[in-house]
């Protein structure tokens, strides 16, 4: 890696949320880990330090070139690009992640719920519906999708909202829920939550929770058994996740589920999403 590449910020054993998984399909684990090495390096390029703004953009422009196929010189965009067409997968869902790694590199604010829902329509949604279509459920399925989706795009956000203002002066949480509080975006830095401030988390959670809820319909509009599985372990995860930060304080330490407890979550969603 030279000085100007990135270095990975997360890597797929670190993801709060399974990542290709064993209840994959093995067939289709190629296709979800080339989908997954060209976010997460648009993602390192809209996080990276040593950027500009106008550097980042240029770079996400150009790995959504490659992926529409305008040039061919990134081999993990071509690569992906190749594997959709032979698949018939709409290459949109990889390009609209772009959308909201550009407002990253831009450092949009989330003002709002509505914001921050319109927000999670591109960095958490396509990724979800790409799985979706990979294994040929029906687009009616989207909106319980997209809920999952977003609810762990929020919990996620909540989990690094200390970091994500300390490090990159990055705000998902809903300005004007702040405001009304009386908190500017720095009392994030804070060593604890202050009553004001879990206000505000709380009613984060309190949004996440309807969110859960709307996906809790989603397991049984996927027919494919493996994939079933998947999502029912995920929203076991995203719920109990949700309830640790509503018992913790993610300003005192970054608030997430044991190793142990993941793994858990994930056999009995297994277990529970295996009959249809």
């Amino acid at each position: 890696m030279n000085d100007t590449t990135p270095a990975p910020n997360r890597t797929a054993a670190t993801e709060n949320f399974p990542v290709g998984s064993w209840l994959i399909a093995p067939e289709l684990r190629t296709v979800v880990a080339a989908y997954y090495r060209v976010a997460r390096g648009a993602d390192d390029i809209a996080d990276a330090p040593h950027l500009d703004t106008a550097e980042k953009l240029r770079r996400l422009d150009t790995i959504d070139a490659n992926l529409s196929g305008r040039i061919s010189d990134d081999s993990d965009a071509v690569a992906l690009r190749e594997l959709f067409a032979a698949r018939g997968l709409t290459i949109e869902h990889a390009r609209h992640l772009l959308q909201a790694f550009k407002a990253d590199a831009a450092n949009r604010q989330c003002r709002s719920w509505s914001d921050l829902l319109a927000y999670c329509r591109f960095s958490a949604a396509p990724v979800g519906r790409f799985l979706l279509e990979l294994h040929g459920v029906p687009k009616s399925a989207w909106p319980a999708s997209d809920a999952l989706c977003s609810a762990l795009q929020i919990l996620n956000h909540l989990q690094d909202c200390q970091e994500d203002w300390r490090e990159l002066q990055r705000l998902y949480i809903p300005s004007d829920w702040l405001r009304e509080n009386g908190l500017p975006p720095e009392a994030l830095l804070a060593s604890s939550t202050s009553p004001a401030m879990r206000r505000v988390i709380n009613r984060v959670l309190d949004g996440v929770a309807q969110l859960n809820t709307l996906a809790a319909t989603l397991p049984r509009q996927i027919p494919d058994r493996r994939l079933r599985m998947e999502a029912t372990a995920i929203l076991f995860i995203s719920r109990r996740l949700a309830r640790r930060l509503r018992r913790y304080d993610p300003l005192a330490f970054r608030v997430e589920l044991p190793a142990v407890e993941k793994a858990a979550m994930l056999l009995w969603g297994a277990i529970r999403g295996f009959p249809r």
